[in-house]
């Protein structure tokens, strides 16, 4: 993953194309349906779940935008994005967020056995994280967790343990883009079928982090809530109007 491509259409032409990068028009099922193709074929790939911030940062970062163009798989995880496709004329169907897609994947971890991995998040959260899901899926496969906060040393012998622990799911909670520079840089490494970066996922699974209410997030405010949750996220906050004017410019040029 090294040659930086000008559109994110031209390697996966169904892909909708918001500002030079292509997401998988997915609803969930969809992409759990991919992932478990992906699963039984057993070659390591990496999923993306995409939002506006991540987007943004592309336009500056060839490396993570690379990675983005030739991601397996990349679902629409922020309304952001649904914003964006709706005003570019090739709506998204529904979001495919990160969170969801780990409480998906467990439930089937239990229904169907698949083995799972939680890498990342500050010390003891993954653990916090896993033992959650342990209760709400009595018949869950969790076969390893981590923290995120390791240093370069240390970095090999976590790729080594993941390697032994055989995941068929691994959940990397490290933030866009440290996360998914992770896994390609590991990818055949680890032997893993399917790596996927999932943000703050864990903070919000273990509790630490308390979800916005369903009438937010039907609003499209879920935004707002983790800021006031967390005013650490200014930052990607700021990126936001950002995004929208990005988009609102070249739905004019075109």
């Amino acid at each position: 993953m090294s040659t930086v491509m000008a559109s994110g259409a031209m390697l996966y032409p169904d892909r909708v194309e918001i500002l030079g990068i292509g997401v998988d028009p997915v609803t969930m099922r969809e992409a759990l349906n991919r992932i478990e193709k992906f699963i039984e074929k057993r070659i390591p790939r990496i999923v993306i779940t995409a939002d506006a911030s991540g987007i943004v940062l592309a336009q500056k970062d060839p490396r993570w935008r690379d990675i983005l163009l030739k991601a397996d798989l990349v679902t629409p995880d922020s309304y952001g994005i649904i914003w964006a496709s709706r005003k570019l004329g090739s709506p998204l169907a529904e979001r495919v967020a990160g969170v969801d897609l780990v409480v998906e994947l467990c439930a089937l971890s239990e229904s169907k056995g698949y083995r799972l991995f939680f890498l990342g998040a500050a010390p003891g959260i993954a653990d916090k994280a896993a033992e959650k899901m342990r209760k709400r899926f009595p018949g869950i496969h969790i076969v390893g967790t981590h923290h995120g906060y390791f240093s370069e040393a240390e970095e090999l012998s976590i790729v080594e343990k993941i390697r032994i622990a055989r995941p068929d799911v691994l959940f990397v909670a490290m933030g866009i883009p440290r996360q998914e520079k992770f896994i390609v840089k590991h990818l055949y490494e680890m032997a893993v079928p399917v790596s996927i970066g999932v943000g703050g996922s864990f903070d919000v699974l273990s509790g630490v982090i308390k979800r916005a209410p369903y009438p937010v997030q039907k609003m499209h405010l879920e935004w707002l809530w983790r800021l006031m949750m967390n005013p650490r996220k200014w930052r990607k906050v700021l990126t936001l109007p950002r995004f929208a004017w990005s988009v609102l410019t070249s739905r004019k040029e075109h």
